[in-house]
């Protein structure tokens, strides 16, 4: 009996995990057709070379980079070693390594729930925007602000006809302190809670693009399914780059700038997120409509 219990079990777990390795494979594979991991990294260009950009940056700066040092100073020096004392029973010699990406995350979550909040939606708001009308996008950014004449991208932004992106949702706290736990699985369970972390920030990357769309939260919702490979392959990147201590603000801005790219090049129906994405978008957005 207790042999046949045990035997079903394993059979049963075998049989989840050839189903979760399949999803994860999907994934993995629209992620690499789509190219969106790409995204991150040509924004850090595109903002580099388009100086018009940088104006929203300037304006935050040094409010940013001051609560960027605060924040990242007292997190190592009140929580490092307590966190690094647990760490070091289930990471061993890595636990050294391993227990500062765990203190960059969770400083990078503290100075994003309050930066975003508080100090740089409108910014970002901008940049995105800003991002788009450099694209020749205007016909969609009309829909959410009025624009100016000139040749400025950022001097061409007017009044906001709809509410800029949401502010930082509970539910993304409770996920983050949800996952905390799997960095005490050595390696694997680091680079889980940076994917799951990427996810959820992936989820989050088209808010204004959606809202442009006037999509409706069930569309956005299904968009997001489709596509949770190429989504979450941008989170993952865009998450990395935050974590890096004092320049998160510059990647927070370029990251920006990444996902207007991403979204201007849907909106011309260039990318190539996965076959069948243009037609696709001229659906849902059809149906929005």
């Amino acid at each position: 009996m207790s042999t046949n219990f045990v035997g079903s079990v394993q059979a049963k777990a075998q049989e989840v995990a050839k189903e979760d390795f399949g999803r994860a494979k999907v994934l993995i594979n629209d992620a690499a057709k789509s190219g969106s991991y790409l995204y991150p990294v040509k924004g850090i260009v595109y903002f580099a070379t388009h100086k018009s950009l940088w104006k929203p940056l300037l304006s935050k700066l040094g409010p940013y980079v001051t609560l960027s040092v605060g924040v990242v100073t007292s997190m190592f020096a009140f929580t490092y070693l307590p966190q690094l004392a647990i760490m070091v029973f289930v990471n061993g010699p890595l636990a050294v390594f391993t227990t500062v990406l765990l203190v960059l995350s969770e400083s990078a979550t503290i100075i994003s729930l309050v930066s975003r909040n508080f100090m740089l939606q409108d910014a970002l708001l901008d940049t995105f925007d800003g991002t788009l009308v450099s694209k020749n996008a205007t016909e969609i950014v009309t829909e959410g602000r009025q624009l100016k004449s000139g040749a400025d991208p950022i001097d061409r932004l007017g009044k906001i006809l709809k509410s800029p992106f949401s502010r930082f949702s509970p539910k993304a706290l409770v996920r983050y302190v949800m996952y905390l736990p799997l960095n005490f699985i050595p390696v694997v369970g680091t680079v889980a809670f940076i994917l799951l972390n990427g996810r959820s920030r992936g989820q989050s990357v088209h808010d204004r693009y959606f809202q442009l769309k006037r999509w409706s939260a069930s569309q956005t919702s299904s968009w997001l399914s489709e596509h949770a490979g190429p989504y979450t392959a941008f989170g993952t990147v865009a998450t990395l780059l935050e974590m890096v201590p004092v320049a998160s603000i510059f990647f927070s801005f370029t990251n920006a700038v990444g996902a207007a790219l991403w979204a201007a090049d849907i909106e011309a129906k260039e990318n190539q997120m996965s076959q069948g994405t243009a037609p696709g978008l001229r659906e849902t957005a059809k149906k929005a409509e």
